[in-house]
């Protein structure tokens, strides 16, 4: 009980001793008045918590996030598989520059794919898909290894091995496999075993199915006026690319032990760090307040994850979160900035007035020629609202600018009256509609 008492006592002590703690609690209560956020943050240093916090739920209305709530981190699941990769090279049973037809001779190009090609998202792997149908969102149905195996040995390479970048979560899926293949035990056996087990990770795991909240799993949701939970993907689609859960706190445990060669050598590591047209080997540099960071981020469904540290100041900063509302990148850069003490400006989150003149301008339905998909567009008093053709109830459109809206980390949509369009952006690409007469 003194050993706990006296624990406790540090641990408040260090919570107390960073100076930006009010800060940090007011930008966090913001976003969690303004409904532009749920999730987790940690801070450590040293590898000493200095501040956490949880806003939101974990199950709407019913379960308050806590520290001790689990999330989906996506793609830092890589960060694991890579450490792993590299344990087998340090163990002799692989080398960076082994082909690919060494271990799965059907792929396309495996006799010219390496081992550091794949690690470093150069080998051209595509990222193959189930066919989706009207009926199923197959992301949510589980798939076989096997089944996954034919998908990437049907899929056309993007490219020849080693002339270009492109991310390759199909490469990460092979790697998972190779892991497998090379030791004879499942993945979620040689993570407990070559990492979470080693450094003591409680709450990191790979997840083998439905979000089971009783396990403190936290759902998924989107904010359309209110919180929606979300389908799942099934974690067996997104396997040793995407399918761990974890805690900010164990992110930060683990990203810690990586750098201070507890998990694989200080050799491996700097191959890890060696970074090729901005992308090392399952890690990726930022920089945050004028300063670089190493780490990697994840997404999936509507969870989002950034894991990130400071090597010459042992500093560790993880975030998840299962509504991405404000982008996470921008609440992990507001974070490292109030931490630093750098000019930061807590942001309002006040919407933009738009007068009912100007949006009834914007209402009607909008299509695409030779295409059966429509979007209809209404108003409810000051606010818009856009109903999807697959969805029975619309959602709310937050103003951005007079012609411009939004469903934060979601969609942005803008009006062109002149030309009778609504473009529709979302992840880099856009759609162009044209109004119905």
């Amino acid at each position: 009980m003194k050993k706990i008492l006296f624990f406790l006592i540090l641990s408040n002590a260090a919570l107390a001793q960073l100076p930006q703690k009010a800060k940090l609690d007011q930008y966090f209560d913001r976003l969690a008045e303004k409904n532009k956020a749920m999730g987790n943050i940690s801070i450590a240093k040293d590898g000493k918590v200095l501040y956490t916090r949880s806003i939101g739920y974990g199950q709407v209305n019913v379960k308050p996030l806590t520290v001790e709530n689990r999330f989906r981190i996506g793609s830092i699941t890589k960060m694991f598989t890579t450490a792993m990769i590299f344990q087998l090279i340090e163990e002799g049973k692989l080398q960076l520059t082994d082909t690919l037809d060494k271990f799965f001779p059907q792929i396309p190009n495996a006799g010219k794919i390496t081992m550091a090609q794949i690690l470093g998202h150069r080998s051209g792997i595509t990222n193959a898909k189930r066919t989706q149908t009207p009926q199923d969102n197959v992301n949510t149905l589980p798939i076989t290894k096997d089944e996954m195996l034919t998908l990437i040995t049907n899929g056309k390479p993007d490219f020849e091995p080693g002339t270009k970048h492109g991310y390759s979560n199909a490469g990460y899926l092979v790697l998972g496999l190779i892991l497998e293949k090379v030791t004879g035990k499942p993945y979620a056996e040689n993570l407990e075993k070559r990492i979470t087990g080693r450094i003591g990770l409680k709450d990191t795991y790979m997840a083998i199915g439905n979000i089971d909240v009783n396990k403190k799993e936290a759902l998924s949701y989107m904010y359309l006026s209110g919180w929606k939970q979300m389908p799942e993907t099934h974690p067996s689609m997104l396997f040793s690319a995407g399918a761990i859960m974890s805690t900010p706190n164990d992110l930060n445990k683990f990203i810690l032990a990586l750098f201070e060669g507890k998990i694989i050598s200080k050799e491996s590591l700097g191959q890890m760090k060696t970074m090729s047209e901005g992308e090392g080997m399952g890690m990726e540099p930022f920089s945050f307040a004028g300063k670089t960071f190493y780490g990697h981020t994840g997404g999936v469904d509507n969870y989002g994850a950034w894991l990130a540290y400071l090597p010459e100041e042992k500093l560790a900063v993880a975030y998840t979160t299962n509504a991405k509302v404000t982008p996470v990148k921008d609440i992990v850069s507001g974070v490292i900035d109030i931490y630093y003490d750098k000019p930061f400006q807590i942001p309002s989150f006040e919407p933009i007035a738009v007068s009912a003149e100007v949006l009834d301008q914007y209402v009607g339905t909008y299509s695409i020629a030779g295409a059966p998909m429509k979007f209809t567009i209404s108003r409810q008093g000051s606010i818009l609202f856009i109903q999807p053709p697959s969805e029975q109830s619309p959602a709310p459109l937050e103003a951005i600018a007079q012609d411009k809206f939004q469903i934060q980390g979601a969609i942005v949509v803008e009006f062109d009256v002149a030309q009778k369009q609504m473009i529709i952006k979302r992840g880099g690409g856009q759609r162009v509609f044209t109004k119905d007469k």
